[in-house]
Formats: structure tokens, sequence, C-alpha cells
């Protein structure tokens, strides 16, 4: 619980120091921020079905959200939008979390 309050202070202080994001950052902030997001409801899910296992959660976390930004970054650089190709496969992979962890919570 403490290294979640630690987080949330350093995400408010990170908010407060900068408030706003650059233009060019905002497609690969918006995408970690996805990638993120979708470890998040992972990770709740598994906790829900009795088998999270913290070690799989960080690097999950850490690993959707940076491979996200590097993907949409290189696709930059090709020519290609695959910020698109990122949101979806995420808000995809959100709502089918959200759908599993709907019916576990209702005990379907």
């Amino acid at each position: 619980m403490i290294y979640a309050l630690l987080g949330l202070g350093a995400g408010i202080a990170l908010g407060a120091w900068f408030p706003v994001v650059p233009p060019m950052y905002s497609k690969l902030v918006a995408v970690a921020f996805m990638g993120c997001l979708d470890a998040a409801f992972g990770g709740f899910r598994s906790s829900l079905e009795r088998h999270f296992d913290l070690k799989i959660f960080l690097s999950g976390f850490f690993a959707n959200g940076i491979f996200a930004v590097f993907l949409c970054y290189f696709g930059y650089r090709l020519g290609m939008d695959l910020y698109y190709v990122a949101m979806i496969a995420f808000g995809l992979r959100i709502f089918n979390n959200i759908a599993i962890i709907r019916r576990l919570l209702m005990g379907s």
C-alpha cells in the first residue's frame, strides 16, 4: 500500500511540476498511459483470479508502456502512424479485462 501512495504522490508532484505535455509527445504519453492502464486492469483481474504475481505485474506494467512508446516512435520515424494500432490493441485488451472482472465480481 505504501508503494501505491508513493507512486500517487510522485505522479501528483510530476503533474504539478510539468502541467502540460508538449504536443509532439502527446501521442506517446497517451500510448504509454494506455499500456500502463492495461497492465493495471490485468493485475486487478489476476488478483481476482487469485494468481497475482508482483514481478509479472511490474514487468508487464513497465514493459507495456515502454514497448508501446518505442513502437509508436519508430513508426513515426518510418512514416507510419502506429499510434492507432497500439491504441486499438490496448483498448481491446482493457475492455476484455473489464468484461472478465465484471463476471468475476458478479459471480457468474
